[in-house]
């Protein structure tokens, strides 16, 4: 048994608003058992250093972590504050829990809001996906398949055809699991499940819930994913954290 919790879209931009719902969210899973946790993009709002001295206090927690950066993130200070590492390589993580891998890998595409695979990634994909010991989670920031959001599925992933070519050649894979939609969500990406987890900052909605452009709401309370994978049968629980504000 894997239990993995997800967290997306944290957005910290040295603002009390998203630094206490990002706070609170990581408060209340540090308290959980879980194997892991994955942040899946956008933990910063402007890529600044200083956002990332704050997002490394709050995502500090006693379970194994893993993050991956989203478009709002710069790989720069992200690998300089987050992995103590230099460069602007695509930042390509796996985590191992006993046989079974988590990967992590890089969908931003510096500058833009859509996301890509570049080629080092999509073959760094491929090798550890070969070499994993047993069956995986293969996670990323940008959605690969449409969700019916427009404003969301303008800026996804633009190669998806690539990534389901690797996936293809992979039968250890269980699930694809993907940030940036702001929505807890689920659909079906290259004959698997694919995962979105919730805003921690905002919630997107449909064009059948509001008009307003962008469609996103910030009255709803910050949330989470909990995946839970048994070696046969997968299930995502999405959870809420009421928020309270300081006073």
């Amino acid at each position: 048994m894997i239990v993995v919790a997800q967290v997306s879209d944290t957005h910290i931009d040295g603002g009390p608003r998203a630094t206490e719902r990002a706070e609170q969210v990581m408060r209340h899973i540090d308290g959980l058992t879980v194997d892991a946790v994955i942040v899946t993009g956008d933990v910063a709002d402007n890529g600044s250093p200083a956002e990332y001295e704050i997002a490394r206090k709050i995502l500090t927690t006693r379970h194994p972590t893993l993050i991956c950066p989203g478009n709002h993130d710069s790989r720069g200070p992200f690998r300089e504050v987050l992995l103590d590492s230099d460069g602007d390589a695509p930042v390509n993580q796996v985590l191992r829990v006993g046989t079974f891998s988590i990967v992590l890998a890089d969908s931003s595409i510096p500058g833009r809001a859509e996301g890509r695979l570049d080629p080092e990634t999509l073959t760094w994909l491929d090798e550890t996906l070969a070499e994993a010991p047993g069956q995986a989670f293969v996670g990323m920031h940008h959605q690969a398949s449409t969700i019916h959001v427009p404003y969301v599925d303008g800026i996804g992933l633009r190669n998806p055809g690539d990534l389901a070519d690797v996936l293809g050649r992979h039968s250890n894979v269980v699930a694809v699991i993907s940030g940036h939609a702001h929505t807890a969500g689920a659909t079906t990406f290259a004959g698997l499940p694919l995962l979105l987890g919730p805003g921690v900052v905002s919630t997107s909605l449909t064009p059948y819930e509001t008009e307003a452009r962008p469609p996103v709401t910030l009255d709803e309370p910050p949330g989470f994913a909990l995946h839970v994978f048994d070696g046969e049968h997968l299930a995502t629980h999405y959870r809420v954290v009421p928020h309270q504000a300081s006073t």
